[in-house]
């Protein structure tokens, strides 16, 4: 302790069930701020994980469906969460079979890229599901044939 208060410094105990107790002479708050920096430096390059929202009618058109398609496709391919989510309006809600249809549709067109975290389950006017990033990547061979066609058109 001695020695510590000759150098300005903190006497820190490191270790106390050891067989002497180890100590380090430092100075604590400059300690204290470097750890809180390191901290900080390594919560800076992690990317939270987004949820994401998709919303559809029941009685949704072909079209604006394959729309939606690649929105949720582009959204799992940069590895956010994604949440499909049916709403019902008015006489629609007596039919929620439709919506459990169109989910399941939806899931299997997407079953390449994305895993349910969630399953389908209504919340009040609302089905909602979510849909999770795999690492898998969706086939070459569907790939190329994609191509051809817009290069066709």
């Amino acid at each position: 302790m001695a020695i510590a208060k000759e150098r300005g410094l903190d006497l820190v105990e490191v270790d106390p069930h050891a067989d002497p107790p180890v100590c380090r002479l430092l100075d604590y708050g400059k300690w204290k701020y470097q750890q809180s920096k390191k901290e900080h430096d390594a919560h800076k390059h992690q990317k939270g994980l987004l949820l994401r929202e998709v919303r559809m009618r029941p009685h949704i058109g072909e079209h604006d469906l394959e729309r939606k398609l690649r929105l949720v496709e582009r959204l799992l391919h940069e590895g956010d969460k994604v949440k499909v989510t049916i709403r019902f309006r008015g006489r629609e809600m007596a039919h929620p079979e439709t919506g459990h249809a169109l989910l399941q549709r939806f899931c299997a067109l997407l079953k390449d890229m994305a895993a349910v975290d969630r399953a389908a389950n209504m919340q009040g006017r609302f089905l909602a599901t979510i849909l999770a990033p795999t690492n898998k990547k969706p086939p070459k061979v569907v790939k190329e044939a994609q191509e051809e066609q817009v290069g066709q058109t």
